[in-house]
Parts: structure tokens; C-alpha cells; sequence
């Protein structure tokens, strides 16, 4: 694919001429490039759309990069996936985004469907077991980094630590469910901004725009398109289309699976988890346990340890775990019969990332004209900052979570895995103090693990 490649921004770059116009081909190819090297999470992704979008193609300016990526983070859903949907509908309209947002997810789902059928198939064989033997506890390090990563954006004053620890303790102690956390920290901050105006402000956003790299496609002062404009008839339109398509995927399930039916009630579970994904993917991993785990018993506790493991191995959001989920409960409750039980489980990975990801497509389409006026306004950005302190209690619950299953493989009245345990401690050292990247940390502990695997029965 061509690129236009420019110096380093500088006063030059303002005599730069703006790429071509973009043609839908040609952006169809950065897309479903983009969706096989989207790794990082969604600071490397975003990271990435801006390096190619903004620095080298030109093809968005980055006050437009920005803000749109500030209004996807006021959503639910992966704030990475939305982005691009939301750039390829701002250069091509609606299909332009639905095929940046697909092509986005669509290459982790088939290889997620992969290396599932490969877990469930030689998951037992040594050289696997051995991998995710190191893997786990990297993965536990991992959501303990994420619980501080967040903390140190949203925990800005005592209340927000207030809230996080209210959070904690509720799931923790009692047990509540993720949405009813969600729904009373929502609640604190809407009426907590009428009163405590600056407890509830977000702080520091995505920083601001920095010195152009050259005129862009789509530049400060683009208008915007005619399809990019507000109008009650669109926002009809794309709502009711999105519940028309939610509607009939609903009712072939029931028709073909029955209420009761469990690809019947992943898709009604996995809708309720795309709005829940306030502060990213780890935020909505307790919520997916509950259900997955605890209620619907899809899948076991270790076994979802090891789906985080793959879902951080692969690019695309991180969100896309839930493919692995939807992949062993498919296998393991034989949802097209025993002899058919890797195209079950590929058939409820693909209807759990329908269910999941439709919503983003609908919030971007509709409400990309609505929402972006909206931007900036205490009112709107008050409940998202408490959802998001609540989120950091209930992301170090899933840390304290893994770290059971890890380090006390059969329970409390078991040994306790002292190998695991030092692995987790290297790699929260290694994520802490030295700032390693998420794959390297992945390949170093799943090798780790190999050799760990290899001696212990030679020690004992």
C-alpha cells in the first residue's frame, strides 16, 4: 500500500500540500492491515492509528484524532475498535465504518478460534500445559498493573478512593453484581457533580493537540461531511436498524435454541456485558466471570485465566476474550452435538462477538453527531468518572481472583505454588519497575513456565 511519508512536524510541514483523497479500496487495506497488528491493548492500538493515520498518511488531523478519540472514551466498548469505526465513517460513511470497525475484530476472532480449539483439543500435552503454566501468573501481574494504571488516572482525590474501596468491598464481601456497582456509581456521580463540581471533573483527557505533521484529508478547519451532521431521521434510521439486527439474530437463536438454550442466553448475557465496558476490557472481566463462570458455568475459573492469556497474545481489543469464552462454553455444552464440537464452539465464539460488539457500531453511528456536542460537559462526563474509580476496586478483586487459582491450584487447604509465585512476583517487578511490554513479559513467563514444568517432577 502507498504512503505519503512526512519530516517530523515543523514550520515546513505547514507548506506541505494534503494527500489525495482516500478512496474506500485503499482504506478497506489499512483496515484489515490495522487488524493484524493491533497489539499493545488500547494505548499501543491508539498508538498505532495515530503513527499511521495522523503522522505518516495525514489522512485526519490530530485535534480531529483527539477528539474523536475523547468521545469514544466516553463509551462503553473498546475504545481502540470504536476509533477506527468512527474515522472509516467519518471518511466513508457508514460503510466505511462498519468495515474499519470489523476488520478491526474479525482477524483476533479467527485466530482466537484457533489457538481455542488447539487449548481444548492438547491443552493436557506438556509443551501447552508448560506454556500456561508461566502464563497465568504473568496474567495475574497484568490485571494487577491494569487495576494500578487506572487507579493513578481516576483515584484524583479521596472520594474516588472512597468509591474504589466501596466497590471493592461490595464484590468482594458481598458479592454484588458488576451492574449494580456500575448503576450506583453512575448515579454518585450525576448527583454528586450538582453539588461537588470538581470531585467528579475528569482530568487530563488525551492531552492536547501538539503542532500539525502537515495539511490533513480531514483537517481542523474540514467541515464536517453532510453524512457526519446531526438529524432525527438518521438517528432513527441507525437505531432502528442496530435493534432490527439485535432483534433477528435474537429470534433465530430462540427459534433454533430455545429460551433456555445456551447460545440463547450468551447473547442475551453478552449484550448486557457490552455495556458494562467502562473503563476498558478489565473493567467488564469480573461482570463476564460472574456470568461465564459463577452463574452460566461455561467455562472454569482456571480456563478463564488462560483465555486472558490468549486474548493478551493476540491483536485486536482485549475485549476479545469473550471469544474464547463463547468458544469452550459452546464445546463444552455441545451446542451443535458431540460430533460437531469445534464447529459449536466456533459458532458460539461468532455469536458472542456479534452480540458484544454491535453495540459499539450503533453508538458510533448514531451517536457520533449527538454525543460529540455534548463533550466536555460536566454532566455527561461526572458519571463516567465515578463508574471508572468503582472499576479500579473491582479490577484489584480480579487481580485477588487470579491469584488464588494461581497460587493455590486446589484450594486453600492445597499447596501453595511457590514457582508460581515467583513468577508472578518477576513479572509484577518487570511491569512495575521496568516497564516491559505486554508480549515480551507473555513470552518470557510462558518460557519460564516450560522449563518450571519440565523440572519439577525431576526436584520432587
Amino acid at each position: 500500500m502507498s504512503t505519503v511519508t512526512t519530516p517530523p512536524p515543523d514550520t515546513s510541514a505547514e507548506t506541505a500540500t494534503a494527500p489525495a483523497e482516500v478512496s474506500f479500496a485503499e482504506a478497506f487495506r489499512f483496515w484489515l492491515k490495522l487488524g493484524f497488528i493491533s497489539f499493545g491493548g488500547p494505548a499501543g492500538q491508539i498508538a498505532i492509528m495515530h503513527t499511521e493515520l495522523v503522522e505518516r498518511r495525514r489522512w485526519i488531523s490530530e485535534r480531529r484524532f483527539l477528539h474523536a478519540l475523547n468521545y469514544c472514551m466516553l463509551l462503553p466498548g473498546p475504545e481502540a475498535q470504536q476509533l477506527a469505526t468512527y474515522i472509516g465513517w467519518l471518511m466513508h460513511r457508514a460503510w466505511g465504518g462498519i468495515v474499519a470497525g470489523a476488520l478491526f475484530v474479525l482477524p483476533s476472532l479467527f485466530i482466537l478460534v484457533a489457538l481455542s480449539w488447539i487449548y481444548l483439543r492438547f491443552g493436557d500435552v506438556p509443551l501447552v500445559a508448560g506454556l500456561f503454566y508461566g502464563l497465568k501468573p504473568a496474567v495475574t501481574a497484568l490485571v494487577l498493573h491494569a487495576a494500578h494504571r487506572i487507579g493513578t488516572r481516576a483515584l484524583k482525590n479521596r472520594w474516588m478512593w472512597g468509591i474504589a474501596a466501596a466497590s471493592f468491598v461490595a464484590i468482594f464481601a458481598f458479592d454484588t453484581p458488576f451492574p449494580a456497582i456500575v448503576l450506583a456509581a453512575g448515579l454518585i456521580g450525576w448527583f454528586g457533580a450538582r453539588r461537588w463540581l470538581q470531585v467528579f471533573a475528569l482530568g487530563g483527557g488525551h492531552g492536547s493537540a501538539k503542532a500539525g505533521y502537515g495539511p490533513a484529508l480531514i483537517d481542523d478547519d474540514t467541515p464536517t461531511p453532510p453524512h457526519a451532521r446531526f438529524s432525527r431521521s438518521h438517528l432513527a434510521k441507525v437505531l432502528l436498524a442496530g435493534l432490527g439486527l439485535w432483534g433477528l439474530a435474537m429470534a433465530v437463536l430462540v427459534a433454533t435454541q430455545g429460551l433456555q438454550g445456551t447460545l440463547t442466553q450468551m447473547g442475551w448475557f453478552f449484550t448486557k456485558a457490552a455495556m458494562m465496558t467502562f473503563g476498558g476490557a478489565y473493567a467488564v472481566l469480573p461482570y463476564v466471570y460472574q456470568g461465564a463462570v459463577e452463574q452460566h458455568q461455561w467455562l472454569s475459573g482456571p480456563q478463564m485465566i488462560d483465555g486472558l492469556a490468549l486474548g493478551e497474545t493476540t491483536p485486536g481489543p482485549l475485549i476479545m476474550v469473550v471469544a474464547f469464552v463463547g468458544f469452550v462454553g459452546g464445546w463444552l455444552k455441545q451446542v451443535l452435538g458431540p460430533e460437531a464440537l469445534f464447529l459449536g464452539g466456533a459458532l458460539a465464539a461468532t455469536v458472542v462477538t456479534f452480540f458484544t460488539f454491535l453495540p459499539s457500531f450503533v453508538f458510533i453511528l448514531a451517536g457520533g453527531p449527538l454525543v460529540e456536542a455534548t463533550h466536555g460537559k460536566l454532566g455527561f462526563t461526572a458519571p463516567l468518572s465515578a463508574i471508572t474509580a468503582a472499576v479500579v476496586g473491582v479490577i484489584l478483586n480480579l487481580a485477588m481472583f487470579f491469584a488464588y487459582h494461581v497460587l493455590w491450584p486446589q484450594g486453600f487447604g492445597g499447596r501453595f505454588d511457590w514457582p508460581s509465585a515467583l513468577i508472578g512476583a518477576a513479572a509484577v517487578v518487570a511491569l512495575f519497575r521496568f516497564k516491559v511490554g505486554v508480549m515480551p513479559l507473555l513470552g518470557a513467563c510462558s518460557a519460564i513456565g516450560l522449563v518450571v514444568s519440565w523440572l519439577l517432577p525431576v526436584l520432587r
